[in-house]
């Protein structure tokens, strides 16, 4: 009898664990295209690049039902090369994300390395190439560095309410004796509803270096990013439209910083506006993406530019799909923009990508 009832309490408590298991997800991109770039000081480049239209990547989702209607989350993203096998970013492990938090109808909240608002507005409405191939709107929007992720970070996303949205983004610097050098903060607030989407995002960092000892201190303008987001389906087409606002130092970081053009370096803009003009539009099996961007510098340098890119995408299943794309930059008074794609800066101002995306 003892030993019945000992196997039933056994069972219970297995049954009770097994319940409170977190449900984990392994999920991926594998992405891979031929590249070629011209123009550039260091002549044409051909290679196999991985992420050209979406960053390779493996991770792991997980949540557990907290009870009360609170579930626990979590997101471990690594990002990999599939050309040669390595670590996209040396010295990391979960690089791409790495949060947990807790969601209820309140919202959610997360701690972590995170995507920024402002970079998600731009990838999810604005750029109809999702910041991928060589139609990407990071060829001429800072689209780089902490304004796509940023460490040490609390997010806040308000639940759906008749369609409008809400995010809300605090890092602290962690540089002892200031409260202010290091930090960033950002948001967004969004509308969608049937064919219409349009989000407004902000982004404020702060890059002063705190006294120390041993350490100058450092005081920088702050960089200020908003950006307004839109897009609306027409069913035939769907049109894109996003216009930023860039101030102060490192708002506009350039993706390449090594002179590619060669002759006097080019300097990143502290004061300029981004706008783009995309469409996205189904065409036999697939699906035709278009943009025109345009890049105008407010200071002395006035280093504008001007873009195209245009891409085709033909799904060959759920999971799996080719993609083709072209894009072009007119750099003016020693501007250094390049065509980049989704992992890399570029080398030249044409680029042309041919690949295979597969997701799981």
């Amino acid at each position: 009898m003892q030993k019945s009832l000992f196997a039933a309490a056994v069972m219970t408590a297995g049954a009770g664990a097994a319940h409170a298991q977190t449900n984990v997800t392994i999920y991926g991109i594998v992405d891979a295209a031929y590249v070629r770039e011209s123009g550039g000081a260091a002549g044409t480049n051909n290679k196999i690049t991985s992420g050209a239209a979406a960053a390779s990547r493996i991770g792991f989702r997980g949540t557990e039902d907290l009870g009360g209607g609170i579930t626990a989350l979590f997101t471990l993203e690594n990002g990999f090369r599939v050309d040669t096998g390595e670590v996209d970013a040396s010295g990391t492990i979960f690089n791409r994300q790495a949060y947990v938090g807790l969601r209820s109808s309140a919202g959610t909240l997360t701690l972590g390395r995170q995507y920024t608002p402002w970079h998600q507005a731009l990838t999810q409405v604005g750029d109809p190439f999702n910041t991928g191939t060589a139609g990407t709107a990071r060829s001429l929007f800072p689209d780089y560095g902490a304004n796509v992720r940023s460490s040490n970070t609390i997010l806040y996303s308000a639940p759906v309410l008749e369609g409008f949205t809400g995010e809300l983004a605090y890092s602290p610097g962690e540089q002892a004796g200031s409260n202010d050098a290091g930090r960033q903060f950002g948001g967004a607030v969004g509308y969608s509803a049937g064919p219409l989407a349009v989000r407004l995002a902000y982004n404020n960092r702060n890059s002063d270096v705190a006294a120390a000892p041993g350490v100058t201190p450092i005081s920088r303008t702050i960089a200020t990013n908003t950006l307004l987001v839109a897009s609306y389906d027409f069913q035939v087409v769907k049109a894109h439209f996003a216009y930023g606002r860039d101030h102060g130092f490192n708002s506009a970081p350039l993706g390449n910083t090594s002179n590619p053009f060669g002759g006097v370096a080019p300097v990143p803009s502290t004061d300029s506006t981004d706008l783009l003009l995309g469409i996205t539009a189904p065409f036999g099996p697939g699906t035709v993406l278009a943009s025109l961007m345009r890049k105008n510098d407010k200071t002395t340098f006035n280093q504008d530019a001007h873009s195209w890119a245009i891409g085709y995408v033909y799904p060959v299943s759920k999971r799996t799909n080719f993609y083709a794309a072209y894009g072009a930059i007119s750099n003016r008074n020693g501007a250094g923009y390049t065509v980049a794609n989704n992992t890399e800066a570029g080398s030249g101002d044409r680029a042309f990508n041919l690949g295979v995306r597969h997701s799981f």
